[in-house]
């Protein structure tokens, strides 16, 4: 087993840089799965003009800046990267973002890391505070990692995390079928995690095929309760949480289930389409989404 660098809990990295136009906007839309039939989602992917172009972001866009590749090779803390895997995140939208280009700068503090025991592996959290180029704060990520083959090392338990579902049907669910190439195309937004485009390596990790980025999969979520709750206004959306509690593998197709609980706030899950005879695993659970 490797050292677990436990020093390094509570050093803050960065600023990671990461300039954007309207194409990467576009490119991280695509990823999540708008324009999958050509005209779903075209609010994401439509610039009109490319000399003045004009677009609603999709709001996950904020998530990914804490989980591409530089991030997490930078804040190595003695892990096997092999069996990195995202186990959740939690993201509050201070603003939304408006500017069809940009630069973004994010600084991440290693703020915890826990042992889930021999065989059952390590949680990281990390905190993530994004800024524009202003100077403005954009969005705060909690973000957390598993390592599967890291547990077992003597370190602190997790802390709990509990989220009240509703015992009841969903009031809305969107069913969607994830293309074959969409991990492809979402890696090029920063995450190039082998696990996501190489088949040996994700064989040699249990998996039939390589699997597709967690934040694709909520990006799909979020376009779903955007388009059923805030319909054409993602800028509403104030927060989402979410457990990563299964893979996705592309070529699957999934429901999206949620619930209003209250003014502004819903629950949701995400589900293979034939859940309700399967009993499978969720994919994402314990899911809040908050809007203004």
């Amino acid at each position: 087993m490797n050292r677990i660098k436990t020093e390094m809990v509570g050093q803050t990295f960065g600023p990671f840089v990461r300039e954007y136009n309207f194409r990467d906007l576009e490119l991280f839309a695509l990823g999540c799965g708008a324009g999958i039939d050509g005209k779903d989602g075209l609010e994401y992917i439509n610039e009109h003009d490319p000399l003045n172009p004009s677009l609603k972001v999709l709001p996950m866009f904020g998530a990914m800046l804490i989980v591409d590749s530089e991030v997490t090779r930078t804040i190595d803390y003695g892990y096997n990267y092999a069996g990195s895997l995202h186990w959740g995140f939690d993201i509050k939208y201070h603003q939304p973002i408006t500017k069809m280009a940009d630069t973004i700068s994010t600084k991440v503090k290693l703020a915890g890391l826990y042992d889930r025991g021999e065989g059952k592996g390590l949680l990281a959290q990390h905190i993530g505070d994004s800024y524009d180029a202003e100077g403005n704060l954009l969005f705060t990520n909690e973000s957390w990692d598993a390592l599967i083959y890291d547990g077992g090392w003597g370190g602190p338990k997790p802390p709990k995390d509990l989220v009240d579902m509703p015992d009841r049907a969903p009031d809305a669910e969107v069913t969607e079928r994830i293309p074959e190439n969409q991990a492809l195309i979402y890696r090029l937004s920063g995450d190039y995690h082998p696990q996501h485009i190489d088949w040996d390596y994700a064989a040699k990790n249990g998996e039939p095929r390589p699997i597709l980025h967690a934040i694709s999969y909520a990006g799909v979520v979020m376009r779903h309760a955007i388009k059923t709750f805030v319909p054409g206004e993602p800028e509403r959306i104030t927060r989402f949480k979410t457990r990563i509690t299964s893979p996705v593998l592309p070529g699957s197709t999934l429901r999206t289930q949620m619930w209003k609980v209250g003014e502004g706030e819903l629950r949701f899950r995400l589900v293979d389409d034939d859940f309700d005879t399967t009993g499978a695993k969720p994919h994402l659970n314990w899911g809040i989404i908050e809007y203004k």
